[in-house]
């Protein structure tokens, strides 16, 4: 429980399933006690930071960070927990959809930037998140809501292509409930029971016609939402160095050794993911 951070970033860290749970249809969520000094690696991770995550002899591929320091207790041995987000795409995230509670896990982590919490303080915050692509969002609702009054007016406009894949649902009455706070939701494909917003979350953007009047804006989805996101929050009066995403990529090495992940000149793995418009807009054509 004492070993200090690996050495080498390539080695992952010992991490245990202390609870595995559906989000949403083929998602889950994995929260990992983190063991073997990844309690103390992962001690101060930010919003936006993300990690690799491997099943043993599966493969690793790079998640999202769910989760806030704050919010997670420590787990049966009193190490550090993390969250994360796992949509069954690949072999990868098959295998890892086929643990339970108790399952060994490797990580390595955190990596990336995060998003500047403390520069949003007194700023009205504007967060789109579309499917998984809300995973990396949720920490940044938590800081907020921990911390509501140093934060202005929240508007969470969060979609999904049917209801089934909304995630993080047992939330929403918090995320309502919260002082100025608005949640807005929309899906593409409505069931029966559906009874907010149809359409992409861009219509809902417009619809929603948030002020751009000191406010940041934090995007995270697909590729081709980011995108048309993005320009719609600029058409609404967001600067470029106000609005802010979190980009996927196809990440090897995360630490900028590999150049797959490369977008022009940055390397989504160490420049990102967290990246302003202002430093990719010219780029994110490219990225769909």
């Amino acid at each position: 429980m004492g070993a200090t951070r690996h050495e080498n970033a390539m080695v992952p860290y010992l991490g245990e399933l202390v609870e595995v749970r559906d989000l949403a249809t083929e998602i889950k969520m994995f929260s990992v006690e983190m063991l073997d000094g990844g309690s103390e690696a992962f001690g101060a991770y930010r919003p936006g930071q993300f990690a690799f995550v491997s099943g043993f002899g599966q493969g690793e591929a790079p998640f999202g960070i769910a989760s806030t320091t704050a919010r997670r207790q420590p787990g049966p041995r009193g190490s550090r927990v993390v969250d994360f987000a796992v949509n069954r795409l690949g072999s990868v995230t098959t295998g890892l959809h086929e643990l339970g509670v108790g399952d060994m896990v490797g990580v390595r982590g955190p990596m990336g930037n995060a998003f500047p919490m403390d520069d949003f303080k007194g700023k009205s915050l504007v967060v789109l998140g579309g499917g998984i692509g809300g995973a990396p969002l949720r920490p940044v609702i938590q800081t907020v809501l921990d911390h509501r009054a140093d934060f202005g007016p929240l508007r969470i406009l969060w979609a999904a292509r049917h209801p089934s894949l909304l995630i993080f649902t047992e939330e929403y009455d918090e995320w309502r409930s919260s002082p100025e706070t608005e949640l807005h939701l929309t899906v593409d494909e409505p069931d029966s029971r559906w009874d907010h917003n149809i359409g992409l979350i861009t219509d809902l953007l417009r619809r929603v016609a948030p002020t751009a009047e000191n406010a940041v804006a934090i995007t995270c989805g697909p590729p081709v939402m980011i995108y048309h996101a993005t320009r719609l929050l600029r058409e609404l009066g967001f600067r470029d160095d106000r609005s802010y995403v979190t980009l996927e990529a196809r990440m090897h090495c995360g630490i900028g050794k590999c150049g797959r992940c490369n977008l022009g000149e940055k390397l989504v793995c160490v420049d990102g993911p967290v990246f302003t418009v202002a430093e990719v807009g010219g780029l994110l054509e490219s990225y769909l």
